[in-house]
């Protein structure tokens, strides 16, 4: 056994080499972008982030033959411009000009796509604090603060003028915030902290206001559902007032205006391949970001971990439950509900299910992140350990059950002590597939805010506007783990078989 999982890695390794080197290898220049302004648009491949100005404006080319390709961050649209999957990206002139600094063949178009004005969106029901805001937002403009913020970040004043909260603050109450920690210099990560202009004016505003201010990263498109359910108070992410917006939600007066601009490629050389020294460092080194990494892999196991836990105890109930009623007959009710819950829970996707106790089953609770993830990929894996479990029961010939009654055993205990034993011996190496399949499916926790290992590798990208790396660093991550519970599976089949002799 040692020599096969040793040969496992072995393999493993030879094959992450192999594909690196081949990768590099066929790395090649891809052609300038054919766009050249706005109105060579029509016809093109368009790039752009999910949700955003851009995006919404960028929809009226689609009856003009072009075609839209949303993505979930800049980053990724910029890496798709990139590898010539569009044929340009439209976003935010100052996230723009932070992936032009990093990405020598990519350039903004001089031509403006449009302008427009950043606001602080706050749900319907909420009058109250909308005032509250506006009126700090006033303040900040009167006093020159948000200047201060805005230079400090954007300009020749770059770094000279940071926001400091003022002493002697008594605070009472929290805002918490909704934000996408993607969109450098309004929100990004450093040193594991939430900073940029957005976070610097939601600390003044909660200053004035004399509350805590607490920030949540999530997914651009979930900032206005976490505010119109009340998870979080108001969000800020570099966005813009629109009609379509209004529909659900409020917005405070702008702080600041900005443009949408077009990036292309400009076909220059990229230069660097997809692995170097440089890379390595920028990516984990720099900024210490290979503990998003770390972080999130914690998060990720403590998720799957109790995620198991409750998915286990749920689904043997559930399956003997079933079980037991199609055995005699009897609580048609219970196990009528028994098969709508499994129907429900396989029927629809695990992340539509997350976002549903997120954003509805929990709506007005402040239960923790990480807590409404583990309920959730528990509840999931219950239904699909059900029906396995219960798929083994049936396994066992009803000889089995007579023995125990007939030694004078009830039903509990035959069940305890001879049934189940030799079902998940039956079944084990489709539970270890189902634990394998709960591990991966936590990959998309980040949809509710939570630093999980994908969200790490997120984070990095949102900094380096590097795919191949971070990406490749949390897939080798996710595998090794894999490779470790295919192996604990292994072993305890081994061992419950030598028991059954």
């Amino acid at each position: 056994m040692k020599k096969s999982f040793g040969l496992r890695i072995f393999v493993l390794a030879v094959s992450v080499i192999t594909l690196s080197v081949f990768l590099c290898s066929c790395g090649k220049n891809v052609p300038a972008s054919e766009v050249t302004g706005v109105d060579s648009l029509p016809g093109k491949v368009i790039g752009t982030q999910l949700g955003t100005v851009g995006d919404i404006y960028a929809s009226d080319y689609i009856e003009q033959g072009s075609v839209i390709k949303q993505y979930n961050k800049g980053a990724d649209a910029v890496m798709a411009l990139k590898q010539g999957k569009v044929d340009c990206v439209i976003i935010d002139n100052e996230p723009a000009k932070k992936f032009v600094n990093l990405n020598s063949d990519i350039s903004i178009l001089d031509e403006e796509f449009t302008n427009e004005e950043y606001a602080i969106c706050i749900a319907k029901n909420n009058d109250e604090l909308l005032n509250d805001i506006n009126s700090a937002l006033a303040q900040l403009k009167a006093d020159g603060t948000l200047a201060d913020i805005i230079s400090n970040y954007i300009g020749d004043d770059t770094g000279n003028t940071p926001y400091v909260s003022p002493e002697g603050i008594s605070r009472n109450g929290t805002l918490i915030m909704a934000t996408n920690a993607a969109f450098e210099p309004y929100e990004y990560v450093q040193d594991g902290v939430i900073v940029g202009i957005d976070a610097d004016i939601a600390q003044a505003i909660a200053d004035i206001l004399g509350k805590e201010l607490v920030i949540q990263d999530m997914e651009f498109d979930s900032i206005i559902t976490a505010v119109h359910s009340g998870k979080a108070d108001f969000g800020a992410a570099g966005m813009t007032v629109t009609e379509d917006r209004l529909k659900n939600i409020n917005f405070s007066d702008s702080y600041t205006t900005a443009k949408q601009v077009i990036l292309v490629r400009n076909g220059n050389a990229a230069g660097g391949g997809f692995i170097s020294k440089e890379k390595f460092k920028a990516n984990f080194v720099d900024d210490n970001r290979w503990q998003y990494i770390t972080k999130g892999l914690f998060t990720t196991l403590r998720i799957s971990f109790f995620a198991v836990i409750i998915g286990v105890i749920l689904g043997f109930l559930i399956a003997i439950i079933r079980f037991t009623c199609d055995k005699n007959g009897k609580g048609k009710i219970i196990n009528s509900i028994c098969k709508f819950y499994i129907t429900i829970i396989r029927g629809t996707p695990a992340m539509i299910q997350l976002l549903i106790i997120y954003y509805v089953v929990f709506a007005s609770s402040n239960i923790d992140a990480v807590a409404v993830a583990t309920i959730a990929f528990g509840l999931n894996s219950s239904a699909y350990l059900a029906e396995i479990v219960r798929a083994g029961i049936s396994s066992i010939d009803n000889g089995q059950f007579e023995a125990g009654r007939s030694m004078g055993f009830s039903y509990v205990q035959t069940m305890r002590y001879f049934i189940l034993p030799q079902a998940v011996r039956n079944v084990l190496p489709a539970l270890g597939n189902e634990f394998i399949v709960l591990l991966k499916e936590t990959s998309i926790s980040g949809y509710i805010g939570i630093r999980d290992l994908t969200r790490g590798g997120d984070l990095i990208r949102s900094r380096t506007y590097d795919a191949f790396m971070p990406l490749i660093a949390v897939a080798l991550i996710y595998l090794f783990m894999v490779i470790i519970l295919e192996k604990c599976v292994g072993q305890l089949e081994r061992r419950l078989k030598n028991d059954g002799k």
